[in-house]
């Protein structure tokens, strides 16, 4: 600062100086006066210089304070003794302080960029010219996490980046169907768009992957669903074709025939009657799946009234009921028409799998926080029988649509293999959970957790 200082002195009483001196040496001023007029003009440089550092410091500091965005006023005029300083700063003021709102705005549609693209639902990516990720959004990593790059890499997909850099930035989008492995088993479409942005610098591409996971599946189960459906119908249907035949013709004189034969009409038209039934329960179900219930229901009450009313098969199998509920459980937001068909479901589950003479014990408790349930506050319900058990390979499955762990003894019985699909979709609408515990030869146990 004190070099700066003198360099302005110097620079400003050198000609002052110089003239005097001149004057001097051609004896045309006395030594004294120039000495005294010396003297005031390095005082009046010593002024000048002090004024103008002044002015050139506080102009740094405008300019630093202006390159880190500051928000900055511009000076009162009074600030500096030069008009023309005082102008200076306040411009420089007035630039730095524009230049930082417009850098304010910048930052703000940047975090609201940032925003949307973090939360949009679909997993989006974005590549560089080298094609290394620069930037994945939220969706994208919850999705693939640390296989995202593993992702990339199929062979397909990769195909499409490379025709999409290859082509530039004027490049038509591409699309592949990717099967993805990790970090579970999915089915994505994937859309590639050349970008052309600083964010990737340079030209580089934007990959949006849609997982179509369930519409596959979904498409799947329609079209096994297709075909078990008349499956499940021709049988019966065949049944009954036939039976008319026969009683149109060489029965048609021989009333025990007929007798026989029309008891098992009756008993395949009550199959059919049944799976129909179930069929349309189940599509109402599914239409309702995505809206919460509103009603509160008391689940003991509601227990209660459905063990009355299987009172008669209950004595036609000869089976006893241990049945056990806590005291002060909190009611649950249910529709009662539908808690009732998984109540009715696995008690008659319990009842057609369970021993002959043997005991269905029906429990209904607080969930305990021991890890098999969500932490959330929820009531058990739970029916265990002592029935043959389910082998472990059939678990995962029990729950799929016409799924039977032995068809020939489930048809016998009367089962239209749909009662646990249902089952499955009244908890998918009541959030709920269907926890089943089984091994074979040792019963199995049906769990539905509800939240309270």
């Amino acid at each position: 600062m004190l070099f700066s200082l003198l360099r302005i002195i110097a620079a400003a009483s050198f000609v002052p100086l110089a003239s005097l001196g001149v004057l001097v040496w051609s004896g045309e001023l006395d030594p004294v006066p120039a000495a005294l007029a010396g003297a005031a003009v390095v005082a009046g440089a010593l002024v000048l210089a002090m004024v103008w550092t002044s002015d050139l410091r506080q102009l740094g500091d405008l300019l630093r304070l202006a390159a880190i965005g500051a928000k900055l006023q511009p000076p009162p005029p009074t600030r500096s003794a030069f008009t023309l300083s005082a102008e200076v700063l306040g411009e420089v003021a007035f630039v730095a302080q524009t230049l930082g709102a417009r850098a304010d705005e910048v930052d703000r549609l940047r975090r609201a960029e940032e925003s949307i693209v973090e939360r949009l639902p679909d997993p989006l990516i974005v590549l560089g010219p080298d094609r290394a990720i620069r930037r994945a959004n939220e969706a994208a990593r919850s999705a693939f996490g640390n296989e995202l790059a593993a992702v990339l890499r199929h062979p397909d997909l990769r195909a499409a980046i490379d025709r999409v850099l290859g082509a530039g930035a004027d490049g038509p989008p591409q699309e592949a169907e990717v099967s993805v492995p990790v970090p579970v088993p999915r089915e994505v479409h994937a859309t590639v768009t050349a970008l052309a942005s600083p964010l990737a610098g340079g030209a580089g591409a934007l990959v949006v992957l849609s997982d179509r996971t369930r519409e596959r599946a979904i498409e799947r189960t329609r079209a096994d669903f297709v075909a078990n459906a008349s499956h499940e119908l021709r049988t019966p249907l065949a049944s009954l074709v036939g039976f008319i035949d026969t009683l149109r013709g060489p029965a048609a004189d021989d009333p025990p025939a007929q007798r026989r034969f029309l008891d098992i009409m009756a008993e395949q038209a009550g199959r059919m009657h049944r799976l129909i039934d179930d069929l349309l329960s189940l599509s109402r179900i599914e239409l309702t799946e995505h809206q919460m219930p509103a009603e509160s229901v008391d689940l003991a009450d509601l227990l209660e009234r459905m063990l009355a009313a299987f009172e008669i098969r209950i004595q036609q199998r000869g089976v006893t009921i241990d049945f056990a509920a806590h005291e002060g459980l909190p009611p649950v937001t249910a529709d009662p028409d539908q808690i009732e068909q998984v109540v009715q479901n696995l008690l008659d589950n319990a009842l057609k799998y369970g021993r002959q003479g043997g005991t269905v014990r029906v429990a209904l408790e607080a969930a305990p926080q021991d890890g098999k349930y969500p932490a959330r506050p929820g009531v058990v319900l739970s029916v265990a029988d002592d029935g043959p058990g389910i082998a472990r390979e059939h678990m995962p499955r029990l729950t799929e649509r016409f799924y039977r762990v032995d068809a020939g003894r489930s048809r016998a019985i009367g089962g239209t293999g749909l009662g646990l699909a249902i089952v499955k979709h009244v908890l998918n609408r009541h959030r709920g959970q269907l926890l089943i515990e089984s091994e074979a030869g040792q019963g199995a146990t049906f769990s539905v957790w509800l939240p309270t």
